[in-house]
Order: C-alpha cells, then structure tokens, then sequence
C-alpha cells in the first residue's frame, strides 16, 4: 500500500533544487500537544473573558504559524547529488558520498537524510554546504543503487517535521567477496618483449621513469620521493614478461560464488604483486595488463557476471540437437512415403 501510494508523490531529482510543491509537512507529537495547549488557552479566554489570556493564545498561534513557515523554508532550495566512493564487497556496506548546497545561500541548520541504512544530519552552511557519507547493506555481488532518499527536518523548534523524496541514480559495482585463500593453478605464459631484450619485462632494472596515474604502488621509487626528488615508477626490462591468467575454468569442483570469490582474491594478489594478469569468464576475456584500472575492469567483469545465462544457453545446445535430429528424421520419412 506505501509503494502504490510513493508513486503519486512529487520527488525531486537528484543536482535539481527542491521547490516548494515538493515538501510535505505534518506536526509532530510536540506539535500536536502545542496545537492542544493553545486551543485550550483560547477557550479559556472565551470562558473568563481574559484579555491577557486571549494575547496568549493568539501569540502562540502566531508562534506555531511563523514555525511552519520556517520549517518549510529550511528545506526549499536544497540540492541533493551522491557518487560512489571505494571499493565495496559483498556483505560490506557500500557507501556513497553526498553533497548538499543551498540554491539561494542561506544557512539551513539540523537537515537530516534518510532513506538509507546508515543516514546522516548535517547542518548545510551558507557557503560550501554540508557532505557526508551514506551507507547501503549488500548482501551479494552485482549493482547497489541509492534509490529514494528522504531529507527532512524540524528545525526550529521541533513542532513540525517537513520532508521531501529525492531520487539518485547513483550505483555502486559490489564486488565478490575475496576468498581467504587463493589456490588458483599457477599456470603463467609468457610473451615476448616488444621493445627488444631490455624492453618492459620482470627480470632486470633498468631506470626510473615519472609517475603515471595507474601504476602499481610497488613499482614506486620511495627513496627518491623521500629525497624530495618527485615521484618515479622503476622500470624493469627482460626477454620475456610474466604474465598470469586467472581463469573461471581452472576452477573446478566448485559452485559459481566460490569460484568467483577465488579469482577475486587472485586479482587482488596480482595487483597487490604488481604482475601482468589477465581474466578467462566464460564469454568473458580480459586481456593481459596491469595497475588499478586492469583491477577495475576484472572486478567488475566477477561483479557483474551472470552464471545463468551460460547454463541456460549450454542446456538450451541438447534440445536443439534433439529437435534437428527429429527435424531430420520426419523429413527422411516424407521423402520415403513419397517414393
């Protein structure tokens, strides 16, 4: 019934300000007992004929009005936008980075976010805005989305809550869990160099070279960084380079997950080694390489695999055959009937 009911609701998105036909508002339990209390007052006014009495109520009345105008107020204007942020495997939570400005600059203090497992409340300044950190539970591999969030807010005085629904995009690749160990068959190939006997291979040093955004951390020169010489990558030369391939299929006697999980661990080793690796998935090759960006595009590659599309496909090959092999046999019968 909620679900049927959010879909009527006006949302905002996410980067856009939020208008003023966007935010809901509703008095709290505070809010009720003071709508109470005043309505209380004024009757007693009318009862005894007290003036004083009736400049109380009327000041509360006005103090509850000008509380709802300030309660709405806090919330129009804001945007909300949130990115991924890190790696994320599964049974971690994965976090995601917002941040919240003020279109008009103004201050917009106690404005909480939820929607989430982990929300947050943060107070928006007039420049600069307010970030933090929002935390969604995953349970297994493949994509976790933000989704709807909430921002709402009582401030000033806690007798009225005012909310609005902001919908993001943003999507977070969750990773498989890394096994706790790696028996992967150790199975390298080598390829020869492509720039002569000393071209880029694992054998021998032969100079430093500047930093280029992507090389392993093992490759680093730290002794020259802590000479305040810059950053340098070491360069290695050989006849031959090492590289390794993790592939789905070495694993055997294992289930999808498992199997997943043990490359995941591999790639992270090959990484943490700074080797040349590759990855084999069924309908899946990455080629040879190195550095985050080859982590990046194998991780992704386990996170999004699906095991279930090859299985369907590999039983669907049986029914065809049976099906072009009675294809077959009718028609030898056609002709035979003929003859």
């Amino acid at each position: 019934m909620k679900e049927r009911l959010l879909r009527f609701v006006r949302t905002a998105k996410a980067g856009e300000p939020i208008r003023g036909r966007q935010i809901y508002i509703l008095p709290t339990r505070y809010g009720v007992l003071f709508a109470v209390l005043v309505v209380a007052v004024f009757i007693g006014a009318v009862n005894y004929g007290n003036n004083l009495a009736f400049l109380l109520a009327f000041l509360l009345a006005a103090v509850g009005q000008i509380t709802m105008h300030q309660t709405w107020r806090n919330l129009r204007g804001l945007r909300l936008a949130a990115t991924p942020m890190g790696r994320v495997y599964a049974g971690e939570p994965a976090r995601f980075a917002f941040q919240l400005e003020a279109a008009d600059g103004r201050e917009r203090p106690a404005v909480q976010i939820d929607g989430v497992a982990e929300g947050a409340v943060v107070d928006c300044g007039a420049e600069g805005g307010a970030s933090g950190v929002l935390g969604v539970p995953t349970l297994c591999r493949g994509r976790a989305s933000l989704g709807r969030l909430t921002v709402s807010t009582r401030y000033p005085l806690g007798l009225l809550r005012a909310w609005s629904y902001v919908d993001n995009d943003a999507t977070a690749i969750v990773y498989p869990r890394p096994s706790s160990r790696c028996d992967i068959p150790a199975d390298p190939t080598y390829g020869g160099a492509e720039q002569g006997s000393l071209g880029v291979g694992a054998d021998d040093f032969v100079g430093l070279r500047g930093y280029r955004p992507g090389d392993a951390p093992s490759r680093l020169d730290w002794k020259t960084f802590a000479r305040e010489r810059g950053l340098h990558t070491r360069q290695f030369g050989g006849d031959r380079a090492d590289r390794l391939w993790l592939s789905y299929d070495a694993l055997e006697g294992m289930d999808t997950e498992q199997r997943l999980s043990m490359l995941c661990r591999g790639v992270l080793g090959a990484e943490r080694g700074g080797r040349h690796y590759g990855l084999r998935l069924p309908g899946t090759v990455i080629e040879p390489g190195h550095g985050a960006r080859q982590a990046e595009r194998c991780l992704t590659a386990l996170a999004l695999f699906e095991r279930s599309r090859i299985d369907g496909h590999r039983s669907a090959l049986p029914i065809l055959r049976r099906r072009s092999e009675r294809t077959g046999r009718s028609g030898c019968r056609t002709r035979s009937n003929r003859l």
